[in-house]
């Protein structure tokens, strides 16, 4: 089992940039990790996700091009740099842990990932 604990969250201006962290209690080796992101009286969203070894990426087409997604296995660490930032992209982001045997999977449903964390809130003012 894993605990994630999300920092880096505030509140910025449109066009700004932010860096979001999830540090974990465990080794994030055994997981690809994913950010997602819910606003006020919406769904939760997937963001990005990354694969175990970290060589695989994926994008939600709201960020792509604006926002990178990284890990360190050593550090037990996990990234999400977002460039350009717009007011919709306002919400709070969590980072989300799935446990799998494949290193070069990524996952981008919510029903595919077992561990949460808390969430770090994020406002962008226009």
């Amino acid at each position: 089992q894993v605990q994630l604990v999300e920092s880096g969250g505030g509140l910025v201006q449109a066009g700004d940039s932010l860096r979001l962290s999830c540090a974990a209690s465990g080794r994030t080796s055994d997981y690809a990790m994913a950010w997602f992101r819910q606003a006020p009286g919406k769904e939760r969203e997937f963001v990005a996700a990354i694969s175990r070894s970290g060589s695989r990426t994926y994008y939600a087409d709201s960020v792509k091009g604006r926002a990178t997604i990284s890990r360190d296995n050593v550090k037990n660490t996990v990234t999400l740099q977002v460039n350009s930032l717009k007011p919709e992209d306002s919400a709070t982001h969590y980072c989300a842990a799935r446990s799998t045997y494949s290193s070069l999977g990524y996952y981008y449903q919510i029903s595919d990932y077992q561990y949460w964390g808390q969430g770090t809130q994020v406002t962008v003012s226009s």
